[in-house]
Parts: C-alpha cells; sequence; structure tokens
C-alpha cells in the first residue's frame, strides 16, 4: 500500500510530445522576424505619409505660415485704408488732391493746358 499512496502524492508526469509543427525553430524564428520588419515598414510608411505623417504636417505648417502673412498684409493694408480715410474726412489737402486727380478740377486762376501728341508725318 505504501506504493499507492506514493503514486498518489506524486504528481502525474506529462509525456513530452513531439511539436505538431514540422517547422524548426529557426525557420519559425526568421518569420516572426521577417513580419516584425513588415509591420515596423508599415508604421514608418504611415508616419511619414499617413493622413497625419510627416509631410502631411508639414504641408499644414507651410500653410498656417502662408495664411500668418496673408493675414499680416491685410492688416496693414486695412490700416493704411483707415487712414487714408481720416484723411479724406479731415484734411482740406487730400481732398483737393483727390478732387484735382479724380475728377479734374482746377482752381479758380489756373490754367488748363491739353498737350497731345502729334501724328508723325509719313
Amino acid at each position: 500500500m505504501p506504493s499507492a499512496v506514493q503514486e498518489a502524492a506524486a504528481p502525474p508526469r506529462r509525456k513530452s510530445q513531439p511539436s505538431n509543427s514540422s517547422v524548426p525553430p529557426a525557420t519559425r524564428r526568421r518569420t516572426l522576424q521577417m513580419l516584425l520588419v513588415f509591420v515596423t515598414l508599415v508604421l514608418v510608411i504611415n508616419a511619414l505619409v499617413g493622413e497625419r505623417g510627416l509631410t502631411e504636417t508639414l504641408r499644414a505648417r507651410r500653410q498656417h505660415q502662408e495664411l500668418v502673412t496673408s493675414i499680416e498684409r491685410l492688416r496693414a493694408e486695412n490700416a493704411r485704408l483707415r487712414d487714408e480715410a481720416r484723411r479724406l474726412r479731415s484734411d482740406p489737402s487730400t481732398i483737393e488732391a483727390l478732387a484735382r486727380q479724380e475728377l479734374g478740377l482746377i482752381k479758380p486762376g489756373e490754367m488748363l493746358f491739353i498737350v497731345k501728341d502729334a501724328k508723325q508725318a509719313q
């Protein structure tokens, strides 16, 4: 009976089973390495040209800089136009210069000379 007790107390041994796979471990390791390289390559390509990749980020930065430049140019133009509007409301010499230029007006006592180009004789 002691042998029956010893057998019951000892954990059952597993029989070493031959691997169901006929692929050697070196080939399996090589396949895993190739899979890892492929996944890494896909991730790197996605990081470069994907929706939020490097090229898209650079394009967005360039567009942002162009928009900032455009806004600065428009602000300067607005400031110039505000100044011109202020001068047209309050500066008589500016109003006079614009009237002379746009409407062809002259001051009393001034003479107007119209000069035409003569056609060349052939």
